[in-house]
């Protein structure tokens, strides 16, 4: 009798989580719409982004279920494959880094390091998650391979949280820490976007990030206020970027998602965006996968988050859908009770496993 009531409490709080996703991504279609058709402007993208997400996150939850160790390798193995083989990874112009398509790389390569230690904190067997952490280093290593020091920092850190989070017994306190860095890094954004920041401290970061795309994000932010309301409508920034105006080599993006939400679907995009991060980690904290393997996940997409911040990793469809499968993948309940190793079991797992209902 307590296994049943268990297994209906967990249902009911899956069923809450899944169907505040569908009300935020949904919402998200819906005020691109909006905007564009106040200002006729391009919604495809957004559209494009949110499809990718959805469809990556049913895809995880779905191998989530029938595969809990295998499918996170294998796609930390095709993620880094298609990383070193396309490191386009779409057509278009290239751009000098850090614009363009570096920033790609280093998400991609930022969710495959976070989906080998999901895999790792998965399995019960210890040989085969030393071997899943090393191909996380592997990743770091390929990330440098590649010139991509950011890919380094931002894989070495998801690898360093996962470690630690083997330590952890309660995911609350760590997502709330990783909800506040994506709101530090957000707020550093749009403080040097609006000029916020010491003279000093704005010229050393203008230097590292290029003033190009600084004067990029200036641009953001005059849109953003002249048209807080709507914005200026999806995809018309490079219309009305004086910036994006000069450069043969402008993708007509500002190179932030926040700032590009903020420019062209006004205070309520940039909401939308922000509810779609907290649900993430709201289905993360209510997720029954051992609290490292959600934290681990958590972190990874942390750092994509961070990323979207001061670039356009977002803007490729395969990042999208990256995402969302990481994100399936870590929220999946697995179809067969699977022994994990005691230092990777939360209180709630073993709430879960001894068929009590499950503290909120």
């Amino acid at each position: 009798m307590t296994s049943a009531v268990g297994s209906d409490a967990d249902g009911e709080r899956r069923n809450v989580s899944d169907a505040a996703g569908v009300a935020v991504f949904g919402a998200c279609a819906i005020w691109s719409l909006v905007t564009s058709a106040v200002h006729g402007g391009r919604p495809e993208g957004v559209l494009l982004a949110v499809l990718a997400l959805a469809a990556g996150y049913a895809a995880g939850r779905i191998f989530g279920v029938l595969l809990p160790v295998a499918a996170p390798c294998a796609g930390a193995l095709a993620g880094l494959a298609l990383t070193v083989t396309v490191p386009r990874l779409a057509p278009g112009p290239e751009i000098v880094a850090p614009l363009g398509h570096a920033g790609a790389t280093a998400a991609l390569l930022t969710l495959s390091a976070g989906a080998a230690c999901c895999a790792a904190w998965a399995t019960p067997v210890p040989a085969l998650r030393y071997t899943l952490w090393l191909l996380a280093g592997v990743i770091v290593v390929a990330g440098a391979l590649l010139g991509s020091t950011t890919a380094v920092l931002t894989c070495g850190a998801v690898l360093l949280c996962s470690l630690a989070a083997g330590r952890v017994r309660s995911r609350g306190p760590g997502l709330v820490a990783l909800a506040g860095a994506a709101s530090l890094m957000t707020g550093l954004t749009w403080a040097v976007a609006a000029k916020a920041l010491p003279d000093g401290l704005t010229d050393a970061l203008t230097a590292h990030l290029t003033p190009y795309r600084v004067d990029l994000w200036h641009d953001a932010v005059g849109m953003a206020h002249h048209e807080a309301g709507l914005g200026v409508g999806p995809g018309r920034f490079g219309e009305l970027s004086t910036t994006a105006a000069r450069s043969t080599l402008s993708d007509g993006k500002p190179h932030s998602a926040p700032l590009q939400l903020a420019a062209e679907q006004g205070v309520v995009g940039v909401l939308l965006l922000a509810a779609a991060f907290c649900w993430v980690l709201f289905a993360l904290w209510r997720a029954p996968r051992p609290t490292p393997v959600v934290l681990t996940a958590g972190a990874a997409l942390t750092a994509l988050a961070g990323l979207a911040a001061i670039g356009n990793a977002l803007s490729f469809t395969t990042v999208s859908v990256g995402a969302g499968l990481l994100a399936g993948l870590a929220t999946a309940r697995p179809l067969a009770e699977q022994p994990t190793a005691p230092e990777a079991m939360s209180e709630y797992e073993r709430d879960l496993r001894h068929g009590d209902r499950p503290a909120a």
